[in-house]
């Protein structure tokens, strides 16, 4: 009796061991939160995307989702997506088009990964974005990890050596293979991305965050800091020799100058950029030559259009249910509506909004876009209500975000993992209710202070 006892109470011992530990295991990861999402992103890009394997980033990200909700507080408050009915249409709206793909696995991978994928990423970013402080540590993390992808990608095209390759990149899509700029010997830099277009668009829209945060940081070390970064990102986007890169990062830098917050710093975004680009002209003169030539080249214009053409003419044959979800149904099911002008076959639209569309039917586009759009009004809202002292550093995050969508006007912008598991990070960050919520309490508490002291020095 005495030994089932001692057996029991030691058994009891070890549950509240075990307990205590997982306890602390949790609480250390929501105090590092913000480091955590910004692996997870790192994660998606080379394990998930360039190595193959699909769905480990988001087992990380429902366990990271799950320790939020278990330790609910006020300290870490639990947030649902604003209209979540409408994510759940968007995923139900999904399942009879995946249902019709060429095989299930394929149509997994597509559903788990563009679509499921972007509610996780967007929720974790609600969630870790608990203040300002929380958004700025995003950034600033964001903008170091997309700084070193830069000089990964500047060494390969100096060099041709791919650090961390593997035998699969060996294989199927060795970049001094398969990217060359025409007849100019000339090879585009594509990295873990493993396209130099996605390469471009990521370095376009995540130039964006170290921008603001140079805007919003009062150090003049730090800015030193964030200048290395904007210029290392600039070189990269270079040599990928993307066209739609260079104009979504336009638009990006037209978004910000809107949406940094006063006049003084938009003069100063202005200036610094022109003296970035007129530099890069002075010192790389041949590949802006190559960049021009391939943005002016007639075929590649001709061939885009007829892209699109070929898009439009699927979706009006499945207007409402789509051709079924895929990453290779869109090459094989869209030939028999091929146009002239596309004279390859290609293995999406070019276009993501276009893409959905074809992919789950006009209703299932409208509803993304109707998804991304009140994200893009919440964090603008969001913007709108905070102080004047870091409108800046959220500008260069809805700068970032319209710098993708525009991308995606022309490539596989939101439909494409990496970018999508960047872009809905980012939106979530800067459109989370918590923000405005801090700030209010924080405002109240104030106030309140502020009170008690005018009564002290009354009652004195």
């Amino acid at each position: 009796m005495i030994q089932e006892n001692t057996l029991g109470k030691d058994a009891s011992h070890q549950k509240s061991v075990w307990r205590t530990r997982i306890t602390k295991a949790m609480q250390m990861v929501l105090q590092h939160a913000e480091l955590a999402v910004v692996l997870i992103f790192a994660i998606h890009l080379y394990v998930d995307w360039y190595l193959g394997l699909a769905l480990s980033a988001q087992v990380l990200e429902l366990g990271l989702l799950l320790v939020f909700f278990v330790n609910r507080s006020e300290q870490y408050p639990w947030v649902m997506p604003r209209a979540s009915w409408l994510w759940i249409v968007f995923l139900l709206l999904a399942i009879f088009p995946a249902l019709h793909g060429i095989s299930l696995s394929d149509s997994i991978y597509y559903y788990f990964n563009s679509l499921f994928n972007a509610l996780l990423v967007f929720w974790l970013g609600l969630l870790v974005a608990q203040n300002t402080a929380s958004v700025r540590r995003i950034f600033k993390m964001f903008a170091f990890f997309a700084a070193l992808l830069a000089i990964h990608t500047i060494i390969e095209a100096r060099t041709g050596i791919v650090l961390f390759k593997t035998a699969r990149y060996d294989s199927s899509l060795n970049a001094l293979q398969h990217f060359a700029l025409g007849t100019t010997g000339i090879y585009r830099a594509e990295a873990f991305m493993l396209n130099p277009d996605s390469n471009g668009a990521f370095f376009a829209f995540m130039l964006l965050l170290p921008l603001g945060l140079f805007i919003d940081s009062p150090s003049w070390r730090a800015k030193v800091l964030y200048l290395v970064e904007i210029i290392l990102m600039v070189l990269a986007l270079l040599f990928t020799y993307s066209t739609g890169a260079w104009f979504s990062l336009a638009a990006g830098v037209i978004a910000f100058v809107v949406f940094v917050g006063s006049m003084r710093a938009r003069v100063q975004i202005v200036a610094f950029l022109c003296a970035t680009l007129l530099l890069i002209i002075v010192v790389f003169p041949s590949q802006i030559y190559h960049l021009a030539q391939h943005a002016a080249a007639a075929d590649e214009w001709s061939l885009r259009l007829g892209v699109w053409q070929t898009a439009i003419r699927v979706i009006l044959a499945f207007p409402l249910t789509g051709i079924g979800l895929g990453r290779y149904i869109y090459i094989l099911r869209s030939e028999p509506y091929r146009v002239p002008a596309q004279i390859i076959p290609v293995y999406h639209p070019h276009n993501s909004y276009m893409e959905l569309a074809v992919l789950g039917g006009i209703p299932f586009g409208l509803v993304f876009i109707a998804l991304l759009g009140l994200a893009l009004w919440q964090a603008l809202c969001n913007w709108q209500q905070m102080d004047k002292a870091v409108r800046a550093m959220l500008g260069g995050g809805l700068a970032s975000v319209v710098a993708l969508s525009f991308y995606s006007l022309n490539n596989a912008g939101w439909t494409l993992t990496p970018l999508l598991a960047g872009g809905w990070l980012i939106l979530g960050a800067i459109a989370s209710p918590l923000l405005v919520q801090k700030q209010k309490a924080s405002l109240t508490a104030e106030k309140q202070d502020a009170v008690a002291v005018t009564g002290e020095e009354h009652g004195k």
